[in-house]
């Protein structure tokens, strides 16, 4: 059974706009944990290889980019009965992201779709846009992902 709250895939309307309701804030420990285990390049490691970087200080990982869109986006109002991501497509890495960056997103509906392999499910296609406080555009992309059908019967 489906919430009530979340909206299913045939009243996701093209044009339509989903936001993150609260901003995630990107933390310097946070940058260092995840590039620790995940992207240990020095500039996203070490307060001193990121000042003498072409960065010119510590800066955040792609991966760890992408981490928090994907936290924003489960959060984004109003949410949609997400069955499973099947793709992003154009990712763009468009400024760095650094220690006390607050992010917010938009996603707007691109394309939908009804899945031809489940009747109980639509695929939606929507631009993503990852931004700082200063409204800095810092990451973009087109994200794919399969939504819940209400069923008749």
């Amino acid at each position: 059974m489906i919430p009530e709250a979340l909206l299913l895939f045939d009243d996701i309307v093209v044009g339509s706009v989903l936001t993150s309701p609260e901003p995630y804030e990107i933390t310097a420990e946070e940058i260092k944990e995840v590039a620790s285990r995940w992207d240990p390049m020095p500039f996203h490691l070490d307060d001193g290889a990121g000042a003498a970087s072409h960065f010119g200080g510590l800066v955040a990982s792609g991966a760890h980019t992408i981490a928090a869109s994907i936290r924003l986006g489960a959060l984004e109002e109003p949410r949609t009965a997400a069955i499973a991501g099947l793709g992003i497509d154009e990712l763009r890495f468009l400024a760095p992201v650094r220690p006390g960056d607050r992010l917010s997103q938009t996603t707007e509906i691109v394309e939908t779709r009804p899945s031809s392999s489940r009747a109980d499910a639509g695929v939606v296609r929507a631009r993503r846009s990852l931004r700082n406080q200063d409204g800095v555009e810092v990451m973009a992309y087109v994200v794919t992902w399969m939504v819940a059908r209400a069923v008749e019967g």
